[in-house]
């Protein structure tokens, strides 16, 4: 019951949901609590068996974070920002590994509708916060023990990509005053007194 009285709490607060929860409110009678608890029964059922569910999956994992994370920014506290980049990477590295999953995933029932949980799983503000657990458990000891490696790679990748843009910009260079050099070189027809066009 405890994520309920949340859930009403956030439904009243003066923000834009509450306003819009209080404008259905009126219009319908059917209180905010109960409506919004239909919404997420809806939502539910549709990612069970909808249409596009895998969509609406992502989305509701890329909305809320992504407006969140625009709230951070904005403030001075340094927590809020380490949380949402936390999930980022969370996410980010799901999002790889299903990538090559997803092959074999699709096919399960449910699939999008325990994704949806996941995801929300890894953004919901608790304690046992999931990005904040994958990220310790899993993610930073891997990137801890092949940091160098990692750094190293990226370095070389670096200095590739410099030399192969320099590289271009000489080509360019080069293109661009030949061609110059070939257009002061080739004979003008309208200095060479041809007249034989006629407008």
């Amino acid at each position: 019951m405890e994520y309920v009285k949340r859930l009403e709490k956030f439904l009243n607060q003066d923000n834009a949901i509450g306003q819009a929860c209080k404008v259905v409110e009126e219009k319908t009678g059917v209180k905010r609590l109960y409506f919004a608890l239909g919404l997420i029964a809806f939502l539910a059922i549709y990612l069970m068996f909808g249409y596009g569910s895998n969509f609406l999956a992502n989305f509701i994992g890329f909305l809320y974070p992504a407006y969140a994370s625009v709230k951070a920014i904005e403030t001075h506290e340094k927590d809020d920002d380490t949380k949402w980049l936390t999930y980022w990477v969370v996410y980010a590295a799901f999002s790889l590994l299903e990538t090559f999953t997803d092959i074999f995933l699709w096919w399960i029932p449910l699939y999008a509708f325990l994704k949806c949980i996941f995801l929300i799983y890894l953004m919901v503000p608790i304690s046992a916060n999931g990005s904040v657990l994958l990220y310790n458990r899993v993610i930073r000891p891997i990137v801890l023990k092949h940091q160098k490696s990692i750094d190293a790679t990226l370095g070389k990748v670096h200095d590739a990509a410099g030399q192969l843009v320099t590289e271009a910009e000489g080509e360019l260079k080069r293109r661009a005053v030949d061609a110059a050099a070939d257009q002061i070189s080739a004979p003008n027809s309208d200095e060479t007194g041809d007249f034989s066009k006629t407008d």
